[in-house]
């Protein structure tokens, strides 16, 4: 079929959606790539789609370059091989339930590691070893509160492929071949994407990589290195933090005063109070329905997922007020570990063996001076809880660390035996033993990735697309197309350009040129041909990159030729 612009559906806007506060959400919309039908669910059209596909195929190239095998499994899903896993109850209420006509429980595909495995049950020998077996196929999430357009949906298309083998080295080698390959696939869709440690968070397993893309539109910090030496999730970084010296004025443990006092700056400023490094944040949380104290030292914050990452924890949330004084006894602002019995009590690595602390008393407007932790407090378990901040010193390198926004757009995690040892998938090891199949697992959002290029490339005109991903490559843009010799010419080089296998649209429209100069540049082509009477009553045409806004006049004859090189050179 030509691609001839008067008879494509592009739909494009003056005007963003009001409610668009990203930039690809903006750009999306207004170049008539996607509609929304409902928060959180996009209608890709042609022009999304065709985007949507490149990326698609470059994914899928670089999986079958590592030997992966591509399936197709369905998208809904019977709760029985949820819960044999452990996990219809761990992932909430971001997984969409559903009953058919006879009462049965049935839920929308949010990932797919319990189906993939029940498919290696079939895998008997470690003679079959390894596997590697992916689909790209639609996910779905209930996210509480989609946005900025397909960075944060509840539906979307993902490339999740699974490793299976027989040892911890085997997972490693399948690990780092996702690893490489996830390397490639961000190269060729010109993301500058930085693989960081992460959290595995309700994935589980002992080993979680992210990539991520520096964008203001991201919703996660990452914490790196300027050096190149350390990168990590906030969730899961950590620095090197300068000694404290203990107070030794306040040794023994004693209860004072602190009227109208409720926070730690407050404690800071009163007479007899404490610098917020000598003080104990105590935070009370209901893990899994368990009332737990979470301590930090006084300039610090909590990191939930830390918390979860550190206890196991499924259900997590902070306390009611009603219920931190049922069982402490005071409100926020008056809370302390000191002499707590019955309650479980986790500390940030921080607070080891620390003293001379301040910290609240449990009865409003009192706290405690001269605390020693290991003398007064029953601490059921250390872990590292704190926020990491900016500034703080590189635990590799010692230099300072900056905190960068990112979108997350790749996700691999060394499962382990989990999910085999739920569901049996068990082989034969060479020594005759029935051990459980090692699993990776390995995502990335297809649709999120798109807006991630879209983020990364654009400017106050438009979408700037990577010519590997870009909906068309080249068009040709007729000034007048009333000129005859205007029009055979283009007719010409739209059919040149489509026999070395280029990816070009003819803009034939009736209407004014500022027009489709404007339209083009909004939608991204990242080559133009502009057909003039002017030029071309010299023998040329203008050829314009969208990358760097550069026009040249190219002879006729050479034109077709000069930009395929371009092309394939970008490819």
């Amino acid at each position: 079929m030509a691609m001839r612009w008067s008879n494509l559906f592009i739909p494009t806007l003056r005007d963003a959606p009001a409610d668009a506060e990203a930039a690809s959400h903006k750009l999306l919309v207004r170049g008539g790539f996607i509609r929304q039908l409902h928060a959180g669910h996009y209608s890709l059209l042609p022009l999304g789609l065709k985007v949507h596909d490149k990326v698609a195929a470059i994914v899928r190239d670089e999986m079958n370059s590592i030997g992966a095998q591509e399936f197709l499994l369905p998208a809904m899903h019977p709760a029985a091989i949820w819960r044999e896993s452990g996990r219809w109850e761990v992932m909430g209420d971001e997984m969409f339930r559903l009953q058919d006509r006879k009462g049965s429980d049935l839920a929308l595909g949010m990932t797919h590691e319990e189906v993939f495995t029940s498919l290696a049950l079939e895998i008997s020998s470690y003679k079959a070893l390894p596997q590697i077996w992916y689909q790209i196929q639609t996910k779905f999430r209930d996210e509480p509160r989609p946005k900025s357009g397909l960075l944060r949906v509840r539906e979307f298309a993902m490339k999740d492929s699974y490793s299976f083998d027989l040892t911890p080295e085997g997972l490693d080698r399948n690990f780092d071949l996702h690893h490489e390959a996830y390397v490639k696939i961000f190269d060729r869709l010109s993301l500058p994407a930085m693989p960081v440690e992460a959290s595995s968070g309700a994935m589980g397993g002992s080993g979680s990589t992210e990539f991520m893309v520096p964008s203001d539109a991201g919703e996660d910090d990452v914490v790196r290195c300027p050096t190149g030496d350390y990168a990590a999730n906030s969730e899961r970084a950590t620095s090197t933090l300068p000694a404290i010296s203990d107070r030794t004025d306040q040794t023994e443990l004693s209860r004072f005063p602190t009227p109208g006092v409720r926070t730690i700056a407050a404690l800071e400023e009163i007479e007899g109070g404490a610098p917020s490094v000598h003080q104990i944040k105590t935070m009370v949380m209901v893990l899994d329905g368990e009332i737990t104290l979470a301590l930090v030292r006084g300039d610090h914050q909590l990191n939930i997922q830390k918390l979860i990452d550190a206890t196991g924890a499924i259900d997590v949330r902070p306390a009611t007020p009603e219920e931190t004084i049922e069982h402490l006894g005071a409100s926020p602002g008056s809370l302390g570990a000191v002499g707590v019995e019955g309650l479980r009590i986790v500390a940030d690595d921080q607070l080891r063996s620390r003293s001379g602390l301040t910290t609240g008393a449990n009865s409003d407007d009192w706290h405690y001076r001269g605390v020693s932790v290991d003398r007064d407090i029953a601490v059921d378990q250390w872990a590292d809880l704190r926020d990491v901040n900016s500034g703080e010193a590189c635990p590799s390198c010692g230099a300072p660390l900056e905190m960068v926004r990112c979108i997350e757009s790749g996700h691999i995690f060394k499962l382990g035996s989990k999910y085999a040892e739920a569901l049996g998938a068990n082989v034969l090891d060479p020594d005759g033993k029935n051990v459980p199949l090692l699993m990776g697992s390995y995502g990335i959002g297809i649709g999120r990735a798109v807006a991630a290029i879209a983020e990364t490339h654009h400017d106050d005109r438009g979408l700037i697309w990577p010519v590997a991903v870009a909906p068309y490559e080249v068009v040709v843009t007729i000034v007048n197309i009333k000129d005859e010799a205007s029009m055979s010419t283009a007719e010409q080089i739209y059919a040149d350009l489509r026999s070395r296998g280029i990816d070009v649209l003819l803009d034939d429209r009736k209407a004014r040129a500022g027009v489709k100069f404007a339209d083009a540049e909004l939608i991204g082509i990242p080559h133009r041909i502009t057909i003039g009477p002017k030029t071309l009553a010299e023998g040329d045409v203008e050829h314009t990159e969208r990358a760097d806004g550069v026009t040249n006049l190219v002879a006729v004859g050479s034109v077709a030729e000069q930009v395929s090189a371009a092309i394939a050179a970008a490819r």
